[in-house]
């Protein structure tokens, strides 16, 4: 016997064993086939979320089911150094001891950092043991140890000088909080409400007349460069090649012409000021404008505007009004305003909506600015230095296309196709420089006349300048830079190493559909770019956890759930106290307290990682965001105690019995037996093409019902009789069926439920007389022997289950009490005579027995199954069955009437939709179905 199914004590068992004897660790056999996955590091700063787990659950179990099928595998964990998260951490740390930065200066501020990440910055990667991820964590790598570091410089270099990296002066996205520039993926488009201004911009040859602009953004009318029509805007024609003078500038700009602008949209005019808006900027480079910069770093109005070509070269500046400089955007903005509107340039305020781009970090507003940074060319043809391949000679972008072109790297669910092809063909220039310290430092030094030398080392810089006087760069390289590296920085690259050639390209990518642009891409152009091979084969797409109501989880909503807390368990006091410590915004700390208690009334009972990874499982169908339902955890850790239990009565039946282990003893297979093991092959084929197809949701559905209804609700049943009336030979040939089934069952379950297939295989496996292997997760993998599956078996199966439930109907219609036994007569074929000794404990009978020809019984009713008539044997209580038949048909009546009142209604069958009446009315047959045999057998009690 087992003892109480304790999801705590087996997983910290288990995971330990595992981890000690080196079983993550791929066998590195050359002559068998490898399987690699790379596990999307997340960021140092981070802990495990519903995400994390829905991923981790799919990476999983696909690394434990190719491990059991013999492969040569390797999960390659590591975490991302996360630059601006990371940094942020750590300085609202020295924040709150009064110190920043700048006051330890840049070395000692990223000692702080090592020091935070050697304490706290492996409890995403504990927490993912938690889950039973079975990664190989002697391969574990952090973005920013030693061995990423040279990669990246050496990365950095080549891509220079192959002339695909350059330093340029560029429109990007500005934080400026931060102080740095940052990525699409980190800026938040946000929904406001504010105004459209709509500003008269005077004609210069006649002022009484001119163009009425509108825009959200008054305060970056000081760096206006033009104003734009249509071209095919007839009430403009006349102007365009005119100037205008600026307001509050008295600068000429002239009006162009540009198919960029909207003629219904607002006024039809629209300023351009490309050194603040991303569209404007190739307004301005389409018809080689200037670029007027009006906005220092920290988003204030500067003295002196900034004036460059397009190439990037400084043009004569000039002075900004003294009345806005110094003056924050948002402080000039409503300056401006008042001054417009007090010259009588201000024509009209109108209400509008808008999208509002703010840094996910910081929630200020991000600017488009026009800085120096450094820039990977998209487009350019590399300069030599490829390794030999299809994808030599193309640009980096072109690269990227081919793969996924070709069939080289497949998306899956293949529509995801269209979302990658439409960034590739709109792709700009990769921003790769940002303004922190924390980071991999670009190698580039400067000479003292602002020359740029880049380098593997400073060294190898001052050779290549002829000086010793150089300044490195201060910049430090975006974090998707070095994560685009990882599916050959991890596996010994630039060295042509045993598991580079093993590894990659790696099998699968398991990743979210929102980092398809920042990572997916720039990992398929650098490892086709620096080894010719791409990164990847698959790239499986899954969609997001939501909560039950399909809303995104946020901690400030307070419906977000922790892995761990379903795993352990938590109360609800503990609860409330970790969800609104640490909150971002602690004014929303209310309304997490009233979430969580709606969510979570009595907080989180233990659910164990088993039921957690499970419930993902089933979750995921190609491609679809899940809406996450508490209720169906409780009904998967239902699902382990009921393969607990299971298992408990396999093992009562069948330790230190003969359970068919000698092959030569006899065996007799019943054709429940012959089912079971027909159903089990069934399953295996049908599990194995799930996972090798991504549909983890059909393999835990299979699973569930096999195990489920098939093994414990049918066989052990059927089991239970043979085992009681069998001979010898019956009895063990169905201990070896049981144990050998429940053996296999395990080995299927196992790679997504690892924790309790391990328990239990460890009992169960030698009484199947399985092969050893020291873990079920080394065990091999079931293939399926479609010998085994026996029509005759499954057929007289099927008329069991038919008999079974035409008994069972028979109790219903008879209302029988569940502990009441009765007798069955059967008439019909001897045939039927192997399935009745079923019956019995399947449907509480005394007995059942085949009869030339039924009783005469009138009051009795009589089933019909399978050319069969049954017939129960039961003394009737009259008076006792004409009460009960009596109320049945009261109730039924009023629900009658009540239908009928409805669909007799005025108007009801005519304007409510005609799905509703349809239903209404097959209700109504059913129920004068129901009253009719009520009816019929009320009149026989009368007789």
């Amino acid at each position: 016997m087992l003892d109480k199914y304790n999801p705590a004590e087996i997983e910290t068992k288990h995971y330990a064993n595992w981890q000690e004897k080196g079983y993550f660790q791929p066998h590195m056999d050359a002559s068998q086939e490898s399987f690699s996955i790379q596990l999307p590091p997340p960021n140092v700063t981070g802990t495990l979320h519903m995400g994390h787990a829905f991923n981790q659950t799919i990476m999983d179990g696909l690394t434990r089911y190719y491990r059991m099928k013999g492969r040569n595998t390797a999960w390659i964990p590591g975490t991302d150094h996360a630059g601006i998260a990371t940094q942020i951490v750590v300085e609202r740390q020295l924040g709150e001891q009064g110190v920043s930065r700048h006051d330890l200066g840049r070395e000692a501020f990223l000692a702080k950092v090592w020091e935070w990440k050697e304490q706290s910055g492996g409890t995403i990667t504990q927490q993912m043991r938690r889950v039973g991820c079975s990664a190989d964590w002697t391969r574990e790598y952090f973005t920013m140890d030693d061995t990423r570091a040279e990669v990246v410089t050496e990365v950095f270099v080549r891509l220079f000088e192959q002339g695909l990296i350059y330093r340029g002066k560029r429109l990007v996205n500005w934080d400026p909080v931060l102080g740095t520039a940052v990525s699409d993926l980190e800026v938040e488009s946000v929904e406001e409400q504010g105004s459209m201004w709509h500003i008269r911009y005077p004609l210069a040859d006649n002022p009484s007349d001119g163009l009425i602009v509108a825009t959200t953004r008054p305060e970056t009318l000081l760096g206006d460069v033009a104003v734009a029509v249509h071209p095919e805007d007839e009430r403009y024609a006349h102007l365009i090649g005119k100037e205008l003078l600026l307001p509050l500038t008295g600068r000429k700009i002239p009006v162009i012409a540009d198919e960029y602008v909207e003629k219904d949209f607002g006024t039809g005019c629209v300023k351009i000021t490309p050194a603040h808006d991303f569209n404007d900027y190739e307004v301005g480079k389409r018809h080689d404008t200037l670029l007027v910069n009006v906005f220092d770093l920290t988003a204030k109005v500067l003295a002196q505007a900034e004036v460059f070509n397009f190439q990037g070269k400084a043009q004569q500046g000039f002075a900004l009004p003294e009345a806005y400089a110094g003056l924050d955007r948002f402080a000039a903005r409503k300056q401006m305003v008042a001054d417009l509107e007090a010259q009588g340039l201000l024509a009209a305020v109108k209400p509008h909506t808008l999208m509002t781009p703010k840094g996910d970090r910081t929630g200020s507003v991000i600017e488009p600015m026009l800085t120096s940074q450094w820039f990977v060319a998209m487009s350019a043809k590399p300069d030599g230095g490829e390794p030999e391949s299809e994808f030599k000679g193309l640009s980096l972008s072109e690269k990227a296309k081919k793969a996924v072109d070709s069939g080289a790297v497949k998306f899956i669910p293949e529509n995801w196709v269209n979302t990658y092809n439409q960034w590739m063909n709109n792709i700009q220039d990769w921003c790769i420089s940002r303004q922190l310290w924390w980071g991999h430092q670009i190698p580039a030094w400067y000479d003292e006349n602002g020359n740029v030398f880049v380098a593997r080392s400073e060294a190898e810089a001052q050779k290549l300048s002829g000086s010793q006087n150089l300044t490195r760069d201060e910049d430090v390289l975006d974090t998707w830079f070095s994560s685009a590296l990882v599916p050959f920085s991890t596996l010994g690259w630039p060295s042509e190493t045993e598991e580079l050639k093993a590894f990659l390209p790696s099998n699968v990518l398991v990743t979210g559909y929102e980092i398809i642009f920042f990572w997916v891409a720039r990992m398929i152009m650098m490892t086709t770019h620096f080894t010719g091979k791409v990164p990847f084969k698959d790239v499986y797409i899954h969609g997001m956890v939501r909560d039950h109501e399909g809303k995104k989880m946020s901690k400030s909503e307070g419906n977000v759930i922790d892995p761990v807390d379903l795993i352990d368990g938590i109360d609800l006091e503990q609860l409330l106290v970790k969800r609104t410590t640490g909150l971002r915004r602690p004014e929303k700390a209310p309304q997490v307290v009233e979430a969580t208690k709606k969510l979570f009334p009595e907080g989180i009972p233990v659910f164990g990682a088993d039921a957690l990874r499970f419930t993902m499982a089933s979750y995921a169908s190609l491609g679809r965001s899940i809406n996450f339902d508490f209720k169906r955890a409780e009904g998967y850790r239902n699902f382990c105690n009921k393969l607990w239990n299971a298992t408990n009565f396999v093992l009562m039946n069948v330790e230190e019995k003969d359970c068919g282990q000698d092959e030569t003893q006899p065996l007799a297979y019943t054709f429940a037996d012959q089912w079971i093991i027909g159903r089990l092959q069934q399953t295996e084929a049908a599990v194995t093409e799930a996972f090798d197809t991504y549909r983890f949701d059909l393999a835990a559905q299979t699973l569930y019902e096999f195990v489920w209804n098939d093994f414990c609700d049918w066989y052990i049943e059927l089991a239970k009789v043979q085992l009681q009336t069998g001979c010898p030979t019956t009895q063990r040939t169905t201990r070896r069926t049981l144990v050998r089934v429940l053996e296999v069952i395990l080995r299927l379950l196992h790679p997504i439920m690892p924790f309790i297939t391990e328990e239990l295989w460890q009992t169960v496996a030698p009484l199947a007389n399985a092969k050893r292997t020291g873990s079920i997760m080394l065990a091999a993998w079931p293939v399926a022997d479609t010998e085994k599956i026996v029509q005759t078996a499954f057929d007289q199966m099927a008329a069991l289950q038919d008999l079974i439930g035409a008994v069972r109907n028979l109790r219903g219609e008879m209302g029988i009490a569940p502990n009441v036994k009765a007798p069955l007569f059967v008439e019909g074929s001897e045939d039927l005579v192997g399935l009745l000794k079923y019956l019995p404990s399947m449907t509480r009978l005394t007995e059942a027995n085949i009869v030339g020809k039924l009783p005469e019984n009138e009051d009795a009713p009589v089933a019909v199954c399978n050319g069969a008539r049954l017939m129960l044997k039961v003394e009737i209580d009259k008076a006792a069955e004409t009460a009960r038949l009596t109320k049945e048909a009261e109730k039924l009546q009023k629900a009658l009437d009540k239908l009928n009142a409805k669909l007799s209604k005025p108007g009801y069958t005519e304007k409510a939709p005609a799905h509703l009446v349809e239903k209404d009315r097959a209700e109504l047959a059913e129920l004068e179905d129901k009253m009719a045999k009520v009816q019929t057998q009320l009149a026989k009690l009368k007789d």
